[in-house]
């Protein structure tokens, strides 16, 4: 027995050999039988929807080359279904491309999605050492808001550091925060001028936040752009692109997107962030509303590992519940094309 083992023993690693310096192992599957975890494999295969062998993940650009005409159709229809509201959308794959769009470069009242541009231009100059990082910046009469957040409670006077300020301005959505990095970056002028640059042509601050006469302005594009710039690395560095992405993680606020992502993929929850997680979805977003605007848009991470950026913005009577309602519409509409059902 002993010599009988002997032999079996060498002649399974005089086959094995080979792998061994190759630095692989096949994997010994019975005919018919599955792989460990129970699903039916054959070599080579790759799980659906993952990118070929041999080929990494790469960063993406902002490049629309082909239009999903079935999305871009059916935002049409539940646009044109809502009687008094004027919506825009715009939502693209980075990864190949592929895009659809509803009036996407048509300039509606931005609300508080335009922070999310600001935080693009702030943490530019913070990149290139503009601006450090803890700078404190002091909170004066005019850049007082009121709305949402909690530093206009604060004395005149108080000095805020510059993360503090950045990260509020998106997790709570405050409104003196923002005027604090509007000021620090030169102004109103000065961003606008900024915005042009970053090819954002419908992104401009006229007054200070919250701009509840919705004099702000920007596209579904541009605030898809906003997000893409820095996630395929075109203007932040990765430790800026880093300090983006946890930024935006702090956004409350998922109503909008986020759960019309969840709806589309036939569920329904108080956490839409925390469900989205076992369809391997994460949306980093922030949303705007002065009540007679309604915006979203967001960075959207897919199963399959490709990325997609989305906006969408609706205009309409005050208050009027059906806007919020169509942004979640043609959110669930992208996530059954992304995605699909379960």
């Amino acid at each position: 027995m002993g010599v009988g083992l002997g032999i079996l023993a060498g002649t399974g690693l005089k086959l094995l050999a080979p792998y061994v310096v190759n630095g692989t192992l096949p994997v010994l599957i019975p005919s018919g039988g599955s792989a460990p975890g129970g699903s039916a494999t054959t070599p080579g295969a790759l799980p659906a929807g993952a990118p070929p062998a041999g080929k990494a993940l790469k960063p993406g650009r902002f490049q629309p080359k082909q239009e999903l005409t079935a999305l871009s159709k059916s935002w049409a229809q539940l646009a044109a279904a809502q009687k008094g509201l004027q919506a825009s959308g715009f939502l693209l794959v980075l990864d190949d491309g592929r895009f659809a769009q509803l009036a996407a470069d048509q300039p509606l009242p931005a609300a508080s999605s335009i922070k999310t541009p600001i935080l693009l231009a702030g943490l530019e100059d913070v990149d290139g050492g503009k601006i450090r990082w803890n700078e404190p910046l002091p909170l004066t009469k005019e850049l007082v808001g009121g709305g949402a957040g909690w530093m206009a409670s604060k004395p005149v006077g108080t000095r805020f550091p510059f993360f503090e300020a950045a990260t509020e301005m998106i997790r709570v959505s405050d409104n003196s925060a923002t005027n604090l990095l509007i000021k620090r970056l030169g102004g109103k002028t000065s961003l606008n001028t900024r915005f042009q640059a970053l090819g954002l042509p419908a992104t401009v601050v006229n007054n200070w936040l919250p701009d509840l006469d919705g004099t702000n302005t920007t596209s579904a594009r541009d605030l898809a752009r906003s997000i893409a710039l820095v996630d395929t690395g075109e203007k932040l560095s990765p430790r800026a692109r880093d300090l983006f992405r946890e930024i935006m993680a702090t956004s409350r606020t998922d109503t909008l997107i986020p759960l019309g992502l969840l709806q589309g993929l036939g569920k329904d929850a108080s956490d839409p962030d925390s469900e989205l997680l076992s369809f391997g979805v994460t949306a980093y977003n922030k949303t705007g509303d002065i009540g007679i605007a309604y915006s979203d848009a967001a960075l959207i991470h897919l199963p399959t590992g490709q990325r997609a950026v989305a906006a969408f913005m609706v205009k309409g009577p005050f208050n009027d519940p059906r806007s919020a309602d169509l942004i979640r519409s043609m959110a669930a509409e992208a996530a059954k094309t992304l995605v699909g059902r379960r």
